[in-house]
């Protein structure tokens, strides 16, 4: 089998360079081990940049996403019960984020993959890469008990932070960055109206805790619990007794209770792996980075990496060049470690460290104070959640 481009998974980052390819006319083949089901079926971000909701527009597969999608144009931070407003579109000339959960996009992208001859293989097993420092690559699995072996020019390592990918690259070549935060979040999803027309983050003494939605009639809500806890030390009325505590008064006063329907804890991390190129390989999205949630860049950041590769692949196709290709690393990681500084920042703001010292403390009161009284202080926030711009 021959192929242009093998994408290493269907996830966000594989579909979405995978329509980019197609819409182009350079052939791919996406691969994942996962069925559809499981993939479309995560849990995962809501919160979308106006580039990534620009790249789904681009490719004709934002008709839902105008529909159904909530567009916010400012968020809520809660210290200690009290809230202030981040104006996004009045720091930022108009920015705006949309709420639309990365499920709703994964079945966009899946539904229109047929339509525009984008082959998606799932169910794959023993995926490996071969030659990846040659002008001749392949990668090979197994489906059904059956060996497979697609030849091909690229590869696109789509794959995630476990997948085979990013351990392609020689450990003498690969310099790897990493924070593992000592906390997690517990979060829920129910069928209540939000609490808020907006996200709101909030900074308590108890922990964070974060007020979200999917739709109107379906709200996302976090806790911060320590690494330790187990789900089934929290049924839904202590979680919903957490919520108002650490949202304040105001959330509680609007917040609709009632059962969970999914209920999990997820670490939080910081990773960058460099390069994100090697050879003909080249690593997106969570296969090359990973940002606490705090701020909402995962998905985003996945989108723009696809964007820089899918540009780079399209010239080499029309014209032969390959200066976007061996730029794409580079070009790549000066928006990556923006978005972890930024995430970092945010984490560190509103979350409590069990190992914080009292200094530590009144420092991260003054930067909430500071951020409550100063307007540029605001503007820096507004700039970075809503997005910085592509080459900024």
């Amino acid at each position: 089998m021959k192929t242009q481009v093998a994408i290493i998974g269907a996830g966000p980052a594989g579909m979405m360079l995978g329509h980019m390819l197609r819409r182009a006319g350079i052939d791919c083949l996406v691969l994942e081990r996962r069925d559809r089901a499981y993939v479309e079926g995560r849990v995962r971000a809501g919160v979308l940049e106006q580039t990534t909701v620009s790249i789904l527009e681009d490719l004709g597969l934002a008709d839902r996403l105008k529909r159904e999608g909530l567009p916010h144009d400012g968020f809520s931070i809660s210290c200690d019960g009290e809230q202030f407003r981040i104006d996004l579109a009045g720091l930022t000339n108009g920015s705006r984020v949309t709420v639309y959960g990365q499920q709703e996009v994964m079945k966009d992208l899946f539904d229109a993959a047929p339509e525009r001859d984008l082959d998606v293989v799932f169910d794959v097993e023993d995926v490996a890469l071969h030659d990846i420092d040659s002008s001749s690559p392949s990668v090979s699995w197994t489906k059904d008990s059956r060996s497979h072996r697609a030849h091909c020019a690229f590869i696109a390592g789509c794959d995630g932070y476990h997948g085979v990918s990013r351990s392609a690259i020689p450990a003498g070549t690969r310099l790897e960055f990493e924070k593992t935060y000592p906390f997690g979040w517990l979060g829920i999803l129910a069928d209540v109206p939000p609490c808020s027309h907006e996200l709101i983050y909030a900074s308590h003494e108890r922990g964070f805790a974060l007020a979200s939605m999917r739709s109107q009639s379906r709200s996302r809500y976090y806790i911060q619990v320590g690494l330790e806890e187990q789900i089934e030390a929290w049924p839904d009325e202590r979680i919903w007794d957490e919520l108002a505590l650490r949202l304040g008064p105001e959330a509680e006063a609007h917040m609709k209770r009632g059962p969970s329907f999914e209920k999990s804890i997820a670490p939080l991390r910081s990773y960058v792996c460099e390069p994100m190129r090697y050879g003909r390989l080249f690593l997106a999205g969570d296969a090359a980075h990973i940002v606490p949630p705090t701020g909402a860049k995962g998905l985003n950041l996945a989108s723009s990496d696809v964007l820089f590769l899918a540009q780079a692949l399209i010239d080499h196709k029309r014209v032969g060049a390959t200066a976007a290709l061996d730029y794409y690393s580079e070009r790549a990681l000066a928006r990556v470690w923006k978005a972890e500084r930024f995430s970092w920042w945010f984490t560190h703001l509103t979350h409590r460290f069990p190992t914080s010292t009292a200094l530590e403390r009144k420092l991260q009161i003054a930067e909430m104070n500071y951020l409550v009284h100063s307007r540029a202080a605001q503007a820096a926030l507004a700039e970075n959640y809503a997005g910085l711009p592509l080459d900024a």
